[in-house]
């Protein structure tokens, strides 16, 4: 069981679900790979990140990095699209979480890249990390038929366990206060990051979700700009 795995799997799956457009619009994932390189948080993990995308076939990536989420095999084309703006996503809100001195965004970048073990706390970070990506993911309204369908195809043979905690958060209704008082003071940026990751911020509602979460666990704008800029969003 990871749900520090999940955590990836699911970011690839609401890209296939949501389209890539946001990834595409940010330099793709050498505008990622550029934003890390330029994070003193991030620094040396761009190229870590290479390694991961070619394992889901992305030409370009570096050599290596074996064993993480050796199930998905996505390929060139949309399969090769939706990894990478999927993983490239979560490397950038990862990032930009980082960037405010969330040291535990970074421990997390590690284990997903496999430089470290996901730790018992990793694990559940994880799955408020993945709360916030399925209540951000309906900010603009419940995720259909189709879209449940693409996310939990992408999920691959994932335990019991963690199967039925995504479909059981995809049923929950949206819940910022609740989501906010379940957030520790050292997850607030690494929350509202994945939840920016998320959406494509081009509908009045999720941008009233953003801006209401945000508020809800206390970031003030100086930090949700600087999580933005770290994400290559400006």
């Amino acid at each position: 069981m990871s749900f520090v795995k999940t955590l990836a799997t699911l970011a690839v799956g609401f890209a296939a679900s949501k389209g890539y457009d946001k990834f595409k619009s940010a330099g793709g994932m050498a505008g990622m790979q550029e934003a890390m390189k330029s994070n003193p948080a991030m620094a040396g993990m761009a190229d870590q990140m290479g390694a991961m995308m070619e394992k889901f076939g992305i030409p370009g990536g570096a050599e290596g990095l074996q064993g993480m989420m050796g199930q998905m095999t996505g390929g060139a084309g949309a399969a090769g699209d939706n990894a990478a703006a999927g993983l490239g996503g979560l490397m950038a809100a990862l990032g930009g979480a980082a960037a405010t001195g969330a040291e535990q965004s970074a421990g997390m970048m590690d284990a997903l890249l496999g430089n470290t073990s996901a730790t018992d706390t990793m694990e559940e970070n994880a799955k408020l990390t993945i709360r916030a990506m399925i209540q951000a993911a309906k900010a603009d309204g419940e995720i259909d038929a189709g879209e449940r369908e693409k996310i939990l195809e992408m999920l691959g043979d994932i335990d019991a366990e963690e199967r039925a905690f995504v479909e059981a958060e995809m049923a929950a209704p949206v819940d910022i206060m609740g989501l906010a008082n379940d957030t520790s003071d050292a997850m607030k940026a690494q929350i509202y990051a994945m939840s920016v990751s998320t959406v494509r911020v081009d509908t009045g509602q999720e941008v009233s979700y953003l801006n209401g979460l945000a508020d809800a666990l206390g970031l003030d704008d100086a930090t949700r700009a600087r999580i933005h800029a770290s994400m290559g969003l400006g």
